[in-house]
């Protein structure tokens, strides 16, 4: 089963329901997304990224997750 950008766009809002949220991706199983929002605001990247995933988890879980690459890009608002 593969995915859709908008499937991944709504389990992200579903963490971040204030989150500017770009998703692409045209195969199924690689993604590019980049996510805006103000609770980045004093994390590092690393931290911001890991709340992102956090909210993909249950896509991205073992040999079988659906999610097999995502090209991650996260920043606070300007």
């Amino acid at each position: 089963m593969s995915l859709q950008p908008h499937e991944i766009e709504a389990l992200i809002r579903k963490a971040l329901p204030n989150a500017q949220i770009t998703v692409q991706g045209e195969d199924g199983v690689h993604f590019v997304a980049e996510v805006i929002d103000e609770s980045f605001r004093g994390m590092n990247r690393v931290q911001q990224q890991r709340t992102v995933y956090a909210a993909l988890k249950s896509k991205m879980d073992g040999a079988n997750g659906e999610l097999h690459a995502l090209a991650l890009t996260t920043k606070a608002p300007a």
